[in-house]
């Protein structure tokens, strides 16, 4: 699609997510700083993502935050910001914008009004495509990593990979072991369980994680209870119910300093949530719990590491332990597979996760 790639010196992406959309765009930023090594990539995103930005210096070369809009639910528009901020993005110039926050419905009209030389992204199928611009149909089948990259593709820029990433600073470590209960804690020896979830919809009962806690800490690991400052009445939910004892680390830290934390549990058990993909991007091992969204799209696709447990509308326990239990035996305290896993070398499945 780019005949000429050198005349393509800036691009932004528009996704104005949360953490675990933004980690399933990794792969399709990194396909695009390679197909463009020399183009300047701008993140246009909700303001908390300036963090994010910030920790791809590989891929993302700055950040610009979105004041929201009235038709999009991730944050309360600041409308009266609207029109500078689309005149600050015209006046960028910007050679591509990319639509890269859903099926278009809604989004493919605020990407327009950047006044980009080129604008591509997803359109949904059957219904007329955007007046200008590079349009596919949407996917809605796909897993979200895959659709990412099906667009980037779409556009002539290869896929390097499907893997995740999230790295480490100093900073993060330095934040983390500031914390007086981390001295307490013996890398590979604890197991995190993370009980919250930014849709209450998706969350496993506290009672549950609470009978799995006592059984992992029965077995000798140490169990750490994760979550945001705001998610504390949710630990201390599942340590109320808990007979054993826990670490509760739902506190006011950074993502970074929680990402430290899970770098080294032995496994983390978690909902659907962006932590899951932290982990990911970590080769953490976890087993994520689905019953109130689509593991198709959502769930890890390395299944040497990573479990997925769903069932529509509930998860009983029994299942949950199991697979904990049958991951902490495939894998050693590194994480890593006790048996080597033969090498597949065809190409990508580009289909249903």
């Amino acid at each position: 699609m780019f005949a000429d790639r050198a005349q393509v010196r800036s691009v932004a992406v528009f996704r104005a997510l949360q953490l675990g959309d933004l980690l399933c765009a990794v792969p399709a930023l990194r396909a695009l700083r390679h197909a463009l090594p020399g183009a300047r990539v701008t993140l246009v995103g909700l303001p908390w993502a300036r963090t994010f930005a910030t920790r791809f210096p590989d891929y993302i070369d700055e950040f610009i935050a979105f004041p929201g809009a009235p038709e999009l639910p991730e944050q309360a528009p600041d409308v009266a910001r609207l029109p500078a901020f689309f005149a600050y993005m015209r006046a960028r110039r910007f050679d591509l914008a990319l639509q890269m926050h859903g099926n278009g419905v809604h989004t493919n009209a605020i990407v327009a009004r950047f006044g980009a030389r080129r604008v591509a992204g997803f359109h949904v199928a059957d219904e007329p495509l955007p007046d200008r611009g590079d349009f596919l149909p949407y996917p809605p089948t796909l897993h979200e990593i895959r659709r990412n990259l099906r667009l980037v593709e779409f556009l002539g820029m290869p896929a390097q990979g499907e893997a995740l990433e999230f790295p480490l600073t100093p900073r993060d470590r330095d934040e983390l072991a500031a914390i007086p209960a981390f001295a307490r804690l013996v890398p590979g020896h604890y197991v995190c369980l993370h009980a919250g979830a930014r849709n209450p919809a998706k969350r496993w009962p506290a009672e549950r994680f609470a009978r799995l806690g006592d059984a992992l800490h029965a077995r000798g690991y140490d169990v750490v209870l994760t979550g945001s400052a705001l998610e504390r009445p949710i630990t201390a939910a599942v340590a109320d119910a808990m007979h054993a004892p826990s670490h509760d680390f739902a506190l006011p830290i950074s993502i970074g300093a929680l990402a430290a934390l899970l770098a080294g549990a032995r496994l983390l058990v978690a909902n659907d949530t962006g932590v899951s993909h932290v982990a990911v991007g970590l080769r953490v091992p976890s087993v994520v719990i689905f019953f109130a969204t689509d593991p198709a799209q959502w769930a890890p696709l390395d299944v040497r590491l990573h479990r997925t447990i769903y069932r529509a509308n509930d998860v009983d326990l029994a299942t949950v332990r199991a697979a904990v239990l049958q991951l902490l035996a495939d894998t050693d305290v590194r994480g890593l597979p006790m048996r080597p896993e033969r090498r597949d070398l065809r190409p990508a499945a580009r289909g249903n996760a």
